[in-house]
Parts: C-alpha cells; sequence; structure tokens
C-alpha cells in the first residue's frame, strides 16, 4: 500500500487521481494528520501494510517563509525528519518532492543532482534541510527536485494570468529569471513510475518538463494557446516584460533555475515532455477549472 502525505494539494491531488486510474492501492493524508506530531503519524500506520510514503506534504508560499520561519522549518524540516524516521521503523521506502530553490540560480547551465546547493531564502533553505533529513535517515529513499509547477487543482500561475489578461488591458512579467515549467500530471506519472518498476536506484532526481525559458516566455504561449481554445478572451492584453528589480518580493528569486533530467529520463528509461505540449494537455483537459479564470 501506498500512503500519500499531502492528498488534497496540487501535486497531491493529482497523484491521487492517476493512482486510482491505474486502481493502484493507496491511502491519503492531508491536515488530519500532523506531520510535525511522530505520534500521529505512528498512530495512522498501525496496523497498515504501508510499502511507500510518498510526501507531497510542505510550505510553499515563498514569501511569507521570510517572516514566517518557525512554521516553515516545522512543516519543511521537522516533518520530513518525523516521516523519514517512521518509514525507517516501518520498512517503507520514501518519496520526496523537493524544489529548484535549493540552489542559489547564479548557474548558466542546467543543474544536475549533484551539483552543491546553496539555497537564499527561508522556503529554499528549510526545503534543502528537509532533504538532509530525508538522505541522512534512510538508505531506501528518493528526492525528487521539480520547478515552476501548475495542476488542474489550487492557484498557480497559468490560472493567475489567464484570469489577468481577461481583466486587464496589461500585464507586466518578469523576463530575467529562467526555468522550466513543470505540469503536475507529468511529475505525477513519474512518481508513479518509479514505484511500479521498482529497480530505480535509490537517490536524488530532477524532473520538471523539458525546455529553457523565462516567466514571460510562459506567459506569452499561455496566451497564444489561451487565445486558440478560447479560454482568453480579451486577446489585445499587451504582456510587458520587467525584471526582476523592477518587482520586487519578500524572498529572492534564482535567476537560473533549470533542472537536468538526464538522470531521471535514463533511470525510467523515458523522454520527458516539451512544456509547450504539456501546457496544452493541462489547457485542453476537461479538468482544467474554468471558475479558476472567471
Amino acid at each position: 500500500m501506498i500512503w500519500l502525505i499531502g492528498c488534497k494539494g496540487m501535486l497531491g491531488t493529482e497523484i491521487a487521481r492517476q493512482l486510482t486510474e491505474n486502481k493502484i492501492d493507496y491511502v491519503g493524508t492531508d491536515i488530519n494528520v500532523d506531520i510535525t506530531n511522530p505520534k500521529a503519524l505512528a498512530d495512522f500506520a498501525n496496523g497498515k501494510k504501508i510499502e511507500w510514503i510518498v510526501n507531497c506534504s510542505a510550505y510553499t508560499a515563498v514569501d511569507k517563509a521570510e517572516s514566517d520561519i518557525e512554521f516553515a522549518k516545522k512543516l519543511n524540516e521537522e516533518g520530513p525528519w518525523n516521516i523519514a524516521n517512521l518509514a525507517n521503523q516501518i520498512h517503507a521506502k520514501m518519496i520526496h518532492i523537493s524544489t529548484d530553490y535549493v540552489f542559489d540560480g547564479t548557474g548558466s547551465s542546467p543543474y544536475k543532482e549533484d551539483m552543491p546547493i546553496a539555497p537564499i531564502g527561508v522556503y529554499g533553505k528549510t526545503k534543502a534541510a528537509g532533504e538532509a533529513s530525508v538522505a541522512q535517515t534512510l538508505n531506501e529513499y528518493y528526492i525528487i527536485r521539480t520547478a515552476w509547477l501548475y495542476g488542474w487543482a489550487g492557484k498557480n500561475f497559468v490560472y493567475t494570468m489567464i484570469k489577468a489578461m481577461n481583466t486587464h488591458d496589461s500585464v507586466k512579467v518578469v523576463n530575467d529569471q529562467k526555468g522550466t515549467p513543470t505540469f503536475a500530471g507529468d511529475l505525477a506519472g513519474v512518481i508513479i513510475k518509479i514505484i511500479q518498476k521498482q529497480d530505480v536506484p535509490y537517490g536524488t532526481y530532477h524532473c520538471t518538463d523539458l525546455g529553457e525559458i523565462t516567466w514571460w516566455d510562459f506567459t506569452n504561449e499561455i496566451k497564444k494557446q489561451g487565445i486558440e481554445l478560447g479560454l482568453i478572451t480579451n486577446k489585445d492584453c499587451v504582456v510587458n516584460p520587467c525584471s526582476t528589480d523592477e518587482y520586487p518580493t519578500p524572498a529572492k528569486r534564482p535567476a537560473y533555475s533549470v533542472l537536468s533530467k538526464a538522470k531521471i529520463q535514463k533511470a525510467l528509461g523515458i523522454s520527458l515532455p516539451d512544456w509547450k505540449d504539456s501546457l496544452a494537455v493541462f489547457l485542453k483537459s476537461p479538468l482544467f477549472d474554468k471558475g479558476r479564470i472567471e
């Protein structure tokens, strides 16, 4: 059995959907089981034949984390530590989701898994500590770093920009941060493949869709596809580029956070999709929540 922690978040919801679709036995928990409470975790696991724990829970409010340090630490450091310790006790394998924010973004070529980490904000630092908690506690684990995640469930950049373009004459989007969008459906599929394949070497992996773009590039493609599908009615909305300095935020963002996908593609014998193709899948699906763009 698989225990999916954080089953109601954007990624967790999609993993749950695909597990159900593939008729894979799982149990899901969210805030009903407190990951910062070891006893709560142990009580829930008691009597269940859990072979895998997939941890999608996290403190992901990047800017808020700068002032909400203790709670970010609880969820991103203590939580994974508690889950990893329990996984060790019940002999379960663990998949833990992490982030491109463990890197400082000063690079200029895709980050490989074995490159030194250097997080620059509270969110990145707490996620890096969470990774260490898992790696130091378990032998049978997978840490999967991802970036620029969007999906059908919950708030995300794609929904936000479509709504903004439909309600404004212009939008301003950062054009000096490079990365790769990741459709939650693709990442969920990779996670399930790891579980099904059974022989993927343990360790840290990077998983995003393919490509290297800026948020401004992403927005322009959202506009193009959105107009074609009738999701964007304000065709004359102008997408203006701006610099990071023009759009200050409490947390500093990595300027370059493209992740190398060679290791995960080789391990699973797959080719990840191009980000434009995955955006089309997202927008065309009946699961697309039009209520979020109105």
